[in-house]
């Protein structure tokens, strides 16, 4: 694995260890030489992640929309910087850059772009790991609600099985490295339910 998209919060939150596992990340990261893709901005678990690459001599790629240049605030310290039109755009060429995924805690914005990648991944798009980093339980409900999705058949147990979750960088990477994608389509028949 060469480069790892990083979705995750413009905030900070309300406890620390995002901001300090956010960094955490970058640095372990950066230690393995891989390359972090992210959202380009200097604010929230963002900056901190960017930061943790940054400081311990790793490269860095922002893809940030023009029209977030200034509320994101970009960071001004990358390797390199790629502004685009649309939010669409950025999720097109942060995939194109990336080998993998790694979500942190994150809004909205975090979680639409989670799930896409997911869907893309489910339907056969690509074949690359998508992963949440579980700080402090963060994403516990939200993993309880796709087990729902399995246990009342609008989800396909191999499909939930293709998501790496742990509250572990190191467990995360090893994962994503021995990741292998699975063969079988989204649908779900009668029958399988």
């Amino acid at each position: 694995m060469k480069r790892i998209t990083v979705f995750c919060g413009s905030s900070f939150g309300t406890e620390t260890i995002y901001q300090e596992q956010a960094y955490a990340l970058g640095k372990i990261l950066a230690d393995h030489q891989i390359e972090l893709v992210y959202g380009g901005a200097h604010v929230g678990l963002m900056g901190a992640v960017a930061n943790g690459v940054m400081e311990n001599n790793g490269k860095a790629i922002g893809v940030l929309p023009k029209f977030l240049q200034k509320v994101e605030i970009a960071h001004e310290s990358l390797t390199e910087l790629i502004l685009v039109e649309t939010m669409h755009q950025r999720k097109i060429k942060m995939d194109e850059l990336s080998d993998g995924v790694i979500t942190l805690p994150g809004g909205y914005g975090t979680l639409e772009e989670f799930f896409e990648m997911l869907t893309w991944a489910q339907l056969g798009l690509h074949k690359k790991p998508i992963a949440i980093l579980n700080i402090n339980g963060f994403y516990d409900e939200l993993l309880s609600c796709i087990q729902t999705m399995v246990d009342k058949g609008f989800l396909k147990k191999i499909n939930q099985e293709m998501l790496i979750v742990s509250n572990d960088i190191e467990d995360i990477l090893h994962q994503m490295k021995n990741y292998v994608a699975p063969v079988t389509g989204k649908w779900i028949n009668k029958s399988e339910v």
